[in-house]
């Protein structure tokens, strides 16, 4: 049977209008979750993701919008889904430590945070994470090390100040919990200001 040029330009025009369609439901998604329409994002996101199941970017940003939503078993599932597309994938290691992490989960949450400053190029967020897992566990020389680490490479996130200070807290080291404290505040760490009236006054 010969194929005409016009029916290979209406098969053409077709496969183009569906992998517009596709990318319209990625898009919408997009544009729900950065509204705050969680849900709406979410069905968006799940109409893509019928004929694109293994789409990492979907998937995570699917998992984002049920974490918004409090639905963290979904979300657990839909990074976990994205990981075993894209393993090194550093959002998607992030995003599962500090789910563990936010649902008192500290050994899976280090888990995954050791998995992302193995990968290279990892952000200072990934020691962060690591170290605030092994503070949760009571590695405190681990933790202070991670520590160190994050806030050498983010020198201005108050926030690495904080929980560094709160470390030294933990083991007796007013001097520089206080030292910690002070550097977070003037990075505009707000918790900071409470942290300097209980411990350095």
């Amino acid at each position: 049977m010969m194929i005409t040029i016009k029916s290979l330009l209406s098969l053409l025009l077709i496969a183009l209008m569906l992998v517009a369609c596709e990318e319209s439901s990625s898009t919408q998604g997009d544009y729900y979750y950065n509204e705050g329409q969680y849900e709406e994002a979410i069905m968006a996101y799940a109409s893509y993701l019928e004929n694109r199941p293994n789409n990492v970017k979907a998937l995570y940003n699917k998992g984002r919008a049920h974490e918004e939503l409090n639905d963290f078993k979904q979300a657990e599932e839909s990074f976990k889904l994205a990981l075993k597309q894209d393993p090194k994938n550093i959002q998607v290691l992030l995003s599962l430590s500090n789910l563990y992490h936010n649902n008192e989960r500290p050994e899976l949450a280090l888990m995954y945070a050791d998995n992302a400053v193995q990968v290279s190029g990892a952000p200072s967020t990934a020691y962060f994470l690591k170290a605030r897992s092994m503070h949760r566990l009571g590695n405190v020389d681990e933790a202070l090390r991670e520590y160190n680490t994050a806030i050498k490479m983010s020198p201005k996130n108050g926030q690495m100040f904080y929980y560094r200070g709160m470390l030294y807290v933990a083991t007796e080291k007013v001097s520089e919990a206080c030292d910690d404290f002070k550097s977070a505040a003037e990075n505009g760490f707000e918790q900071a200001d409470e942290a300097i009236k209980n411990y350095c006054q």
